[in-house]
């Protein structure tokens, strides 16, 4: 089954729109959707309210195809986006991800991955602070292709003189960079496994849970002792 996924959130990018991106990418890949989901939700609502969503990952099975418009469909937090990837890779889902061109499942390069998660973060600090970004505006930097490596050794704890010496690039740029990115608050709080698998599962196989799985079997097993 292919499932287009699209949310409704005041202040944000209309379903009418999210619908005709989400066709569009889809005749390009070749899918056809079988059917749309629609979730009507505030903005700053928990995963752990979002009943709706919640079912609708539980009704999705192995080999499921899920095609979204944009990655902040799925949630505007970054700790929540990454509970639901590790959902969609532990399922084996085939996740789309339209404005990015991106399919993420398991064997997705670590790289293709991050940069959307640092700009939903950064989106966020940017309305914290009151800074409005226009959509697209974010420009492209030389080193996002070396964002994995960078990770690896800012995870090993090397400076970032160290880390531009051997890039053999400039020790400012790469401040600033890293600043930009706050990659360096990434790597303290993230629980994606950073280490040697960039080229294939981009989360450990511990990390594989899905959340609403765990939650469910945690109500099963409350009812059990009830009943014992």
């Amino acid at each position: 089954m292919t499932y287009a996924y699209l949310r409704q959130i005041p202040g944000t990018k209309n379903l009418t729109l999210q619908q005709k991106d989400v066709i569009g990418y889809a005749l390009g890949q070749g899918l056809e959707i079988d059917k749309e989901v629609v979730e009507h939700s505030s903005k700053n609502r928990p995963i752990e309210e979002r009943k709706q969503f919640e079912e609708f990952m539980h009704s999705m099975k192995e080999g499921d195809n899920l095609i979204i418009d944009e990655i902040w469909t799925l949630s505007n937090r970054v700790d929540e986006l990454i509970k639901i990837l590790c959902c969609t890779m532990s399922r084996k889902i085939n996740l789309f991800v339209a404005s990015q061109g991106i399919l993420i499942t398991r064997e997705t390069p670590m790289g293709q991955v991050l940069p959307l998660l640092n700009e939903l973060r950064e989106e966020g600090q940017d309305k914290r602070s009151g800074v409005g970004r226009p959509k697209g505006s974010k420009s492209r930097s030389k080193f996002d292709t070396l964002q994995p490596r960078i990770l690896q050794m800012l995870k090993e704890g090397q400076s970032v003189s160290a880390i531009a010496r051997e890039l053999g690039v400039s020790r400012s740029s790469l401040k600033d960079y890293i600043e930009s990115r706050s990659l360096k608050e990434l790597v303290d709080n993230t629980f994606i496994e950073i280490g040697k698998p960039l080229q294939t599962d981009i989360i450990s196989d511990e990390m594989l849970i899905c959340p609403f799985e765990q939650e469910s079997q945690n109500k099963n097993n409350t009812k059990q002792k009830g009943v014992n």
